[in-house]
């Protein structure tokens, strides 16, 4: 039974960690340039997004992050924020995503002195309408970033808090991890748990597994961001596994980012394995070419996972969403009937009545 990218595009998913920076439509980044007077590296196309696609070139995280200077300046205005946030939900419905987490810090969008209402406003209405017209659930999380003062993750964290229940899901700190731990921004995250906010923290990427502590212990994260190296220490994976603490994987991102050598080299399917709850997301569409659906494919391939494995992956996304609990119920309730029934009519004579292999 071949998974095919045609089978696993028709497969509800979900997109957890999604940065909106990250996952602007080439043609966007040059027609808001052009609107906006901002310079670019060139005006070619073709040429503009080889240069914001990670690849060879990307020797670390760091390398990686500079692509971002690229897309961050055309997304100081209300406008392209709005259309950004817009067409990204358009290109998760295309793959069937229908549950939506878009990551992105507003501290980044304020060269041109956007308040942060004007910064999360357009981003949470570009959701919502694209949302609203393509049945796919969707919300914001707000980063923190490592690299910056404590207290401006305290601005942030106060943010998220003001948008609770209007369009942000739960807040995160993202960026650089070497040299710059977690817990030196423990102060936002408790202004984020005192106000019953979920909480994900970027860790375990580019820093070992002190990093996935530290976000675990002292930030009181409820997901990690990545955790690709949770293997080096036997006794937190099995906390992690024991807890239940989702792990958000991006698999062509890690390869791009040198944490892993290969796909095949990737802790993913030790942990999967391990009854970890893994979940698989692009991280960023631009930076890292790819989809939802192509991780999965990639994923499948590298781990020799059969189509039910597959499905028990796609069913922990939704277990491990941000959502209301009743939404929840009822999303994984559809899903495995969904899902179900795509395989039914990919793999007839292999999948019986009682839905196994």
């Amino acid at each position: 039974m071949k998974l095919t990218l045609d089978v696993i595009r028709k497969l509800p998913k979900t997109e957890l960690h999604c940065h909106l920076d990250g996952s602007l439509r080439p043609r966007t980044v040059l027609e808001l340039a052009q609107q906006q007077n901002v310079k670019l590296p060139t005006t070619n196309l073709a040429k503009l997004t080889r240069l914001m696609q990670a690849g060879r070139r990307t020797r670390n995280l760091g390398d990686y992050l500079k692509i971002f200077d690229i897309t961050l300046s055309v997304m100081q205005q209300k406008e392209s924020l709005y259309r950004v946030a817009y067409e990204l939900v358009e290109d998760c419905a295309a793959e069937n995503v229908r549950h939506l987490e878009v990551r992105y810090s507003p501290i980044l969008h304020r060269k041109r002195r956007l308040s942060f209402e004007d910064i999360v406003d357009p981003v949470i209405a570009g959701l919502r309408d694209a949302g609203g017209k393509h049945e796919v659930s969707t919300g914001v999380i707000i980063c923190g970033i490592r690299s910056m003062p404590p207290r401006t993750s305290v601005a942030l964290a106060e943010l998220a808090v003001a948008y609770r229940g209007r369009g942000v899901l739960a807040f995160d700190l993202a960026g650089q991890e070497r040299d710059y731990p977690a817990k030196m921004h423990r102060e936002a995250f408790e202004i984020i748990h005192k106000n019953h906010i979920n909480s994900t923290v970027h860790a375990g990427e580019a820093f070992g597994p002190a990093s996935i502590a530290q976000a675990l212990h002292y930030c009181g994260a409820h997901r990690i961001g990545h955790g690709t190296r949770l293997l080096e220490d036997e006794v937190l994976l099995r906390y992690v596994r024991d807890h239940r603490v989702p792990l958000e994987m991006c698999l062509s991102s890690n390869v791009q980012t040198r944490v892993s050598r290969t796909p095949a080299a990737h802790p993913f399917g030790q942990y999967f394995r391990q009854g970890l709850r893994v979940t698989l997301n692009t991280d960023n569409r631009l930076m890292s070419a790819t989809t939802v659906t192509e991780e999965i494919a990639l994923a499948a391939k590298a781990f020799k996972l059969s189509p039910y494995e597959i499905k028990r992956i796609i069913l922990n996304g939704f277990k491990s969403a941000f959502m209301p609990y009743p939404q929840k119920a009822r999303m994984l309730r559809e899903v495995n009937l969904e899902i179900d029934r795509q395989f039914m009519d990919a793999f007839p004579q292999e999948y019986d009545l009682r839905g196994s292999y």
